[in-house]
């Protein structure tokens, strides 16, 4: 199976590559590099372990940056 890469270096998968992980909006999907190349991960959003934060966070206070979070580097057993 192909894919095929944008100008922007953009892929889009087949609708049943995505089916088979599970992914839905939302999700993300990790490639871990291994010594026979690349694995892909379906990491799943689990929107109940949101939920008790509903009411809690005030916006417009203070700044998050989610993306700079995402892209620290954290240790791999507290993953999900």
């Amino acid at each position: 199976m192909f894919v095929k890469i944008t100008a922007k270096r953009q892929v889009t998968f087949p609708a049943r590559v995505l089916e088979a992980l599970g992914v839905k909006p939302g999700d993300r999907i990790e490639l871990e590099e291994g010594p026979d190349g690349f694995v892909l991960r379906a990491r799943h959003v689990d929107r109940t372990r949101l939920a008790p934060l509903r009411g809690k966070l005030r916006r417009g206070i203070g700044t998050f940056d989610l993306e700079a979070f995402r892209n620290k580097p954290h240790d791999r057993t507290l993953r999900d």
